[in-house]
């Protein structure tokens, strides 16, 4: 017989504390994951689905026309219709044709056969990686296109191609993570292609047509020595050189094929000397990023069934390491100034970075022209193909037939008598440029500025049209920062020329010569036409440390005595004033030092936000709907400004969508917002076409209005200072002027369909390393800052216009009035040393004051610890691009700080009020707000939780108490077993 010791049951006590434990995990849990739901709601909101707001109008304005934006199409099938014809469109006046000896177009009856080489034909360069990317999955490649332009292509080589890309990694910029970027170019070698695929050759042999690839990204720039990234590049190249593989790839395709033809599927430009020169290379053609469906017009192009007409918007250079920019393009750091802890865990260090733009204005084409009047360089051996430059299959003549000379105060006006006296129809640009009198040692000046242009439409051979270029005489002023502090008209002779591209006159068209007799200042009362306020230095700071400091701007006076040079280790000490501006803002202090008076907050009243639609922005209908709105309910909306503005339901404010994308819709947060792949921005200005620059702007409305898309963040209007900088894709051009009045259509197009484009990133965002490593210091002169890299911006917001309509009577009248540019993006970097977004002179006194923008600055997204809010609504950026709790506002409380946080939300209503996100919305209308699936669903599982909750709390309870009776009535006695 044997015996056992009965198992001692479970202790309360032990019972207790294991039960416990449980149900406070998971209390805990769900308290946890509630506040998280809260506190992160409206990013969560961007992933599982935001709720819905129902307007209602009252019975009073039920009959009103309240549709204030109106699609063109029934149907968003029939919009996305539309804005593919128009990508194709786009596409087929944006290609260059940079080289033909005669072998183009192919005649598809007599060159049907081709083949297709170079890892970009199977796997193109649509766009670049980061928030300009666009949704490419249903694209057309190289193949497609030329197969529906009529061409046979070669399988055994495609297919090749094609399995090669998809194992081989090309260059790719990672955003922010310059360690996990790829430079390599992956062009398949030569030595790859097969016996089958060099014996397929003879049966495609009637073309080669090699696709030579380069992309782009935000967060990074391409590199200028591919040491280490690139085995097959030589010693010294940089990313934008043929490496050993293309190199070979061409020399393959010149001994296989009596026609070679080169594709650039790129977006910036290339060293293509080395093309130009070669024999065996029958034609050039630059295709940009053709978008969703851009590659069916190159085939057109091809074969001639379109005739190309695209103009190059940056000038190409022999040799970029020979360019002013070259020696300050790259990761340049302060030795003393530290990171920011707190920003370490974003992927970043933040410590202190710059950048020196020593070519001051001499940037692209304004450097070679110039250099080469000035006997610096020899223009043929520098330049392979000019700014504006262009081949056609036709030729064309242009005459001056008229012009009018205004006064200093006017305009000129030139009408261009245009012939296309060729065999086949095409289209042709006029370029106007003018050469403003230099005096060595003076203000910097160009030998040569594009003032204006024009395209025809398609011209048959014998067909005339008349093409007018205009521009203000003012606009030939340039911007003394030195002395007169001011835009200044000198006097003297200025020509004005009629130009091939920004190297050759028209020929046998004679310059206009136009007489200054007298210097105009404008500066106190005699302000430009466009200016509100005369234009004053404002960057003072940025200007003497640049000027006074290390560095030395190039000068048309000594252009090899100023040659820029790369930084040295004197420049990477910054000085206290620097080391100052880099550390934490003070909203303490700026309260302190403010003589603001307390405004009025939360006051009863009776106005709507559609109630201010239509009005000026100083109207005093806005103080009353403002003195409405707590301090809370404003700054709730400013805080949480990421691809959306808050809704403010006493106002009967909607909620908006603003949606990410230059190249069209293109959101990281939702499919739903994923829109039409138009082509980059490069490809869309190389059309020198503001007509089809304005029908994108309206394509894109079309689309936002099916979308439910409110605002977008986009175009982009950065200038190509250096071939390198990673986001020349999202950017138009070198050139100010061009780049401003193709992105000024764009958004009066949008506008037309109640979009408000936030313009950007406003400004010097024209390199892209080290950018949110506490904002990397850009250092110019005023000059330079003025006439080139805030020059696009200006026109895009002097130009931007639109039909606004409104309800203008307590009858439900329609009026209209004319609206411009509502919205604006600021930028991570730095103007000198202080943040664009917080800096006053920028966002407020350049921007409003002197250009009378009106409407909502937000900020680049808001993640980093140098872009403070407080400094920002004070400096004039109203909208930070953030998810709550990520920023919040120090100062709530101050006049100034309630003052700043009132005008901000001021902007930004501003801006909304007059979109399409008003559309059915009357006076008088209320609002109710359904919350989102998800929310639902949260409410049921916390009530589920709750009863889960309560009810084993319960029976623990019950437990204890049932066991501590029985303990009470029955001692435990042990257990015996007999076998």
């Amino acid at each position: 017989m044997s015996t056992r010791a009965a198992k001692k049951p479970m202790s309360n006590r032990k019972f207790a504390s294991i039960w416990i434990s449980v149900l406070s995990f998971v209390l805990v849990v769900a308290v946890t994951a509630n506040v998280l739901l809260s506190v992160y709601g409206s990013w969560v909101e961007t992933q599982l689905g935001t709720g819905a707001y129902t307007v209602e109008n009252s019975s009073d304005t039920a009959d009103w026309d309240t549709e204030y934006n109106t699609a063109d199409y029934a149907t968003e099938e029939e919009s996305d219709a539309a804005a593919d014809a128009l990508v194709q469109e786009i596409a087929a006046e944006g290609v260059v044709l940079l080289k033909n000896n005669g072998a183009l177009p192919l005649a598809v009856a007599d060159s049907a056969n081709v083949t297709l080489l170079g890892r970009a034909a199977a796997d193109p360069i649509y766009g670049g990686s980061g928030s300009g990317s666009v949704d490419t999955s249903t694209a057309i490649n190289a193949k497609t296109g030329l197969e529906a332009a009529g061409f046979e292509i070669n399988e055994d080589v495609y297919d090749l191609l094609s399995d090669y890309a998809a194992e081989t990694p090309r260059s790719t910029i990672v955003m922010d993570l310059p360690a996990d970027s790829n430079y390599a170019v992956g062009e398949m070698p030569v030595a790859d292609y097969t016996a089958d695929a060099l014996a397929s050759f003879e049966d495609y042999n009637d073309a080669a047509i090699v696709v030579i690839g380069r992309g782009g990204g935000e967060g990074g720039d391409l590199t200028t020595n591919m040491e280490g990234s690139d085995d097959n590049y030589e010693a010294g190249q940089h990313q934008l050189e043929l490496n050993l593989d293309e190199k070979q790839l061409i020399a393959l395709a010149k001994e296989n094929f009596e026609t070679v033809v080169v594709l650039v599927n790129a977006s910036t430009t290339l060293e293509l000397g080395i093309l130009q020169e070669d024999e065996g290379i029958d034609s050039i053609l630059t295709i940009g990023s053709p978008g969703q469906s851009g590659y069916a017009s190159v085939g057109k192009v091809l074969t001639g069934e379109v005739n190309p007409s695209g103009r190059t918007v940056d000038i190409y250079p022999a040799d970029f390491t020979a360019d002013p920019s070259f020696a300050n393009m790259g990761d340049f750091q302060y030795s003393n100034i530290s990171g920011l802890s707190e920003d370490a865990a974003k992927g970043v260090d933040g410590n202190g970075y710059f950048v020196q733009y020593e070519e001051g204005t001499y940037v692209g084409y304004r450097y070679y022209e110039t250099a080469a009047t000035e006997g610096f360089i020899n223009y043929d051996d520098a330049v392979v193909y000019p700014f504006g430059y262009g081949l056609s299959y036709t030729s064309f003549s242009q005459s001056i037939v008229a012009s009018e000379l205004g006064a200093v105060g006017g305009e000129v006006s030139v009408d261009v008598e245009v012939t296309n006296t060729g065999a086949v129809a095409g289209k042709d640009v006029v370029q106007f440029y003018y050469t403003a009198p230099y005096t060595a040692g003076g203000v910097e000046k160009s030998s040569v500025v594009l003032g204006d242009f024009g395209k025809t439409g398609l011209l048959k051979p014998g067909e005339s049209e008349t093409v007018t270029v205009t521009f203000a005489v003012e606009d030939m002023a340039s911007y003394d920062y030195a002395g007169a502090q001011a835009y200044v008209l000198d006097a003297g002779t200025y020509q004005l020329k009629i130009q091939n591209d920004s190297h050759s006159l028209e020929d046998g068209v004679q310059a206009i010569d136009y007489e200054v007799t007298e210097q105009v200042v404008y500066s106190g009362d005699t302000a430009r036409s466009t200016d509100e306020v005369a234009a004053s230095n404002q960057f003072d700071d940025a200007t003497a440390e640049f000027t006074e400091g290390l560095s030395v701007t190039l000068s048309r006076a000594d252009f090899a005595g100023t040659f820029p040079t790369a930084p040295t280790e004197a420049d990477m000490v910054a000085n206290d004033a620097v080391v100052a501006d880099f550390g934490a803002y003070d909203s303490k202090a700026a309260a302190a030092e403010s003589d603001a008076e307390m405004p009025v907050t939360g006051a009863e009243g009776t106005l709507d936000l559609i109630d201010v639609r239509g009005l000026d922005y100083d109207d005093a209908a806005w103080d009353e709907l403002l003195d409405q709105l707590t301090v809370d309910e404003m700054t709730e909306v400013i805080l949480s400004g990421a691809y959306n503005t808050g809704a403010i339901n006493s106002i009967v404010k909607p909620l908006t969508a603003d949606v990410d994308g230059p190249a069209g819709f293109s959101s990281f947060l939702s499919d739903a917002y994923s829109g039409t792949a138009y082509p980059s921005a490069v490809l869309i200005a190389s059309t020198w076409n503001t007509e089809l620059a304005y029908e994108m702007g309206v394509s894109i409305g079309n689309e936002a209005l099916f979308m439910g898309v409110n605002g977008w963040y986009g175009p982009a209007m950065n200038l190509h200072r250096s071939p390198f900088a990673g986001r020349n894709f999202e950017y138009y051009s070198e050139d100010g002027l061009l780049s401003g009045k193709l992105g000024a259509q764009v958004m009066s197009g949008a506008a037309s369909k109640g979009v408000y484009s936030y313009v950007k990133h406003f400004a010097m965002n024209d390199v892209e390393v080290n950018r949110v490593n506490n904002g990397i210091a850009v250092w110019a002169d005023e000059q330079t800052i003025r006439e080139l890299y805030l020059k696009p911006f200006e026109i895009a917001f002097k130009e931007t216009t639109s039909e606004l309509k409104f309800i203008s009577d307590e009858d439900g009248t329609v009026s209209t009035r004319e609206h411009g540019a509502t919205a604006v993006m600021s930028s991570f970097n730095r103007i000198g040393s202080e943040w664009a977004g917080g800096s006053e002179s920028l966002m407020t006194t350049v921007l409003r004051d002197e250009w009378g923008f009106r409407g909502i600055a937000i900020t680049d997204f808001n993640l980093y610890g140098y872009m403070y809010p407080d400094q920002a609504v004070k400096a004039g950026t109203d909208l930070m691009l953030t998810f709550p709790p990520m920023k919040g506002l120090e100062d709530t409380e101050s006049a100034e700080g309630i003052s700043n946080i009132r005008k901000s939300t001021h902007n930004i209503l501003f801006a909304v009020t007059n979109s399409n996100a008003m559309n059915g919305i009357a006076t008088g209308a209320t609002v109710e707000y359904a919350q989102p699936q998800w929310r639902t669903v949260q409410i049921g599982i916390d009530l589920l939780l709750g009863l889960l909750l309560a009810g084993g709390a319960f029976l623990v309870y019950r437990r204890v108490q049932k066991h501590r009776a029985e303990d009470e009535v029955t001692p435990a006695a042990p257990v015996t077993e007999t076998p």
